[in-house]
């Protein structure tokens, strides 16, 4: 089974497909690098090397009890592309993966890193506040743990319906997308899924994003129940110099995973990735 070490010894899933320039894949919560397969195949059937990781806690890397800050998260991602020896590389990231990509560029620059997509990312800020009033009120996030401590195999599959937006009418998201995301979900340590919640919900990201200086994308779903688009795609997409903002017209948070909607991500990541 492939995996990393990082410097402190936990040991980091990651699934490498393919051959050519590097595409890395950074998971959202409570997700792991399943939740990129059909991008992964994509950008392999084109000729490029994709690789997804799980991170810290997650699917099959270590299940550590602590790290769960996106210091650590940035410092495994850098353990790993330095395992690997990556440059060039192109960093995608969903959702929670998009604090981890911003801190990995904000602690150790972008001398491997070609450009970024930030997909349904949390940055720069989720937590609602005077200065991000569209943002998340601290109660829900307050709700989410709770709820994952009161019984988080029923909370995975509550979630999974606004994840997806499955109420909607016309919506394409199938039972084997909610149990795919419950099944993802109940492989991250219960210790990691609530550690997440304060680390993603509090984290800003105002002064990494400011030192992206690589193309970036930023797409995002205005349907997202789970990361407001105003409060964070477009705004990221105005701190990061010269990014472009692509939003998906009833697009909800998993996006990438579900029919129709996952096709035009993955014709638009490979149309960022030919430029």
């Amino acid at each position: 089974m492939p995996v990393c070490a990082t410097r402190d010894g936990v040991e980091i899933f990651y699934k490498d497909w393919g051959r050519g320039r590097p595409v890395v894949f950074v998971h959202g919560w409570p997700l792991n690098g399943d939740a990129w397969q059909d991008q992964l195949k994509a950008v392999a059937d084109a000729g490029y090397r994709g690789i997804a990781h799980d991170r810290r806690g997650h699917g099959r890397s270590t299940p550590v009890y602590d790290g769960y800050d996106f210091d650590t998260f940035a410092d495994d991602l850098d353990d790993l592309l330095t395992h690997l020896g990556l440059r060039d590389v192109t960093l995608v990231a969903h959702s929670m993966g998009g604090g981890e990509l911003a801190r990995y560029i904000g602690r150790h620059g972008t001398g491997r890193v070609r450009s970024a997509v930030l997909l349904s990312a949390i940055t720069p800020l989720m937590l609602q506040g005077p200065d991000n009033p569209e943002g998340v009120p601290q109660s829900v996030f307050d709700d989410i743990r709770a709820g994952i401590l009161k019984e988080r195999s029923q909370f995975w599959k509550d979630t999974a319906e606004g994840f997806f937006s499955a109420d909607r009418p016309g919506n394409r998201v199938t039972q084997g997308n909610k149990d795919a995301f419950w099944h993802m979900g109940m492989a991250q340590t219960i210790e990691g899924a609530v550690a997440c919640v304060d680390a993603f919900g509090t984290t800003p990201f105002h002064e990494d994003l400011k030192k992206f200086d690589i193309p970036t994308l930023v797409v995002h779903g205005d349907d997202d129940r789970i990361v407001p688009l105003d409060a964070t795609g477009r705004k990221a997409a105005r701190i990061v110099s010269g990014a472009e903002l692509k939003v998906y017209e009833g697009g909800s948070h998993g996006l990438a995973m579900v029919d129709g909607d996952k096709q035009r991500f993955n014709q638009d990541l490979l149309d960022f990735l030919s430029r």
